[in-house]
């Protein structure tokens, strides 16, 4: 029996085309085969980068992870890059959550991390602290509340620039507060807290890492902590549900993306290594010193926190008028 050429020619592209599906499954089942590249978008020894190397470390992938960090426009450069890389598992990016704020203020950077990637898992997680100086008046939340609608606009606050997720954190707070706080920009965490101490500024919100010294030391005072509940290293401190302002959560978060169609099973197999590094006794030890709690989130229940941390914090943009 004769097959008419078109048929012929289909039946040949067919067959030639089913080799390649085991290929497929085979490259899946062995990933990986080759180093990986884990992009961080901000310098060595920041929180980002911590925990960056702590998920390489720990992670039992069979293979080595490489960190290469790429700082600048907010992480942006590094997200970028990632985002444009191939899908195949082998260029990871490390998600600070002020990545994902950065990208709300300036939409103009042509990101959207909610398409352009496939979350893989949160790393870790922990609350800002809210300081002020160690010898002011103010004691507490409401004290401070207090005194910002006493002298409007006359409050202080520092944060690592326009747009940080620290500036986003005290503009939620006067919002929910109703109060006016004047804003003060600085190159970094370092500079805001030695205005802090210095009484040149009246209040910051930080990372627990950035002031756990200080507050031991008695160079500044902690007033309330950002998260749900409060942390090992300031059991003391209550968090700002308990000082009077609740669904007040907010927690400076880490997590892993790939690029966007990265396959399922190579996301799996990430997220199983990363519950694994981040759940080791050193590493959990590590993190707590810094305020920080481990791996809580797989890639099912990542990808809906993003979009409800980008709803969020888009809405305290929008009232801030802080989008450029």
């Amino acid at each position: 029996m004769d097959f008419p050429r078109r048929t012929f020619l289909h039946l040949a592209a067919g067959a030639a085309a089913f080799p390649s599906l085991p290929r497929l499954v085979l490259a899946q089942d062995s990933y990986p085969s080759r180093p990986i590249r884990l992009i961080v978008g901000f310098t060595p020894g920041s929180a980002s980068d911590i925990a960056a190397r702590l998920f390489a470390k720990g992670a039992p992938i069979g293979q080595q992870i490489v960190i290469e960090n790429k700082p600048g426009a907010g992480s942006s450069i590094a997200a970028q890059y990632v985002a444009r890389s191939p899908n195949d598992g082998y260029t990871l990016l490390l998600l600070a959550l002020s990545t994902l704020t950065n990208e709300i203020v300036q939409p103009g950077l042509g990101l959207d991390i909610a398409k352009d990637f496939t979350p893989i898992a949160r790393l870790a997680s922990g609350p800002y602290v809210l300081v002020i100086n160690h010898d002011s008046k103010v004691n507490s939340v409401s004290d401070l509340i207090a005194l910002a609608k006493a002298k409007p606009g006359q409050v202080l606050y520092g944060s690592v620039g326009a747009g940080s997720l620290p500036q986003l954190c005290a503009e939620m707070f006067a919002q929910r507060a109703g109060i006016k706080l004047t804003h003060v920009p600085y190159p970094g965490s370092p500079q805001v807290i030695t205005d802090v101490m210095a009484g040149r500024i009246t209040m910051a919100f930080e990372n627990a890492i950035a002031v756990i010294g200080q507050v031991a030391a008695g160079k500044i005072k902690p007033l309330a902590t950002t998260a749900s509940k409060r942390p090992g290293v300031l059991p003391d401190v209550p968090t700002m549900a308990e000082a009077g302002m609740p669904d007040f959560d907010v927690n400076l978060w880490f997590g892993l993306l790939a690029p966007a169609g990265t396959p399922r099973p190579v996301i799996d197999k990430l997220a199983a290594a990363a519950h694994t590094a981040m759940h080791l006794p050193d590493t959990v030890n590590t993190l707590h010193k810094q305020g920080f709690e481990p791996f809580d989130l797989g890639p099912d229940a990542f990808a809906p926190f993003i979009r409800s941390e980008i709803t969020r914090w888009s809405q305290v943009v929008r009232a801030a008028g802080l989008k450029t």
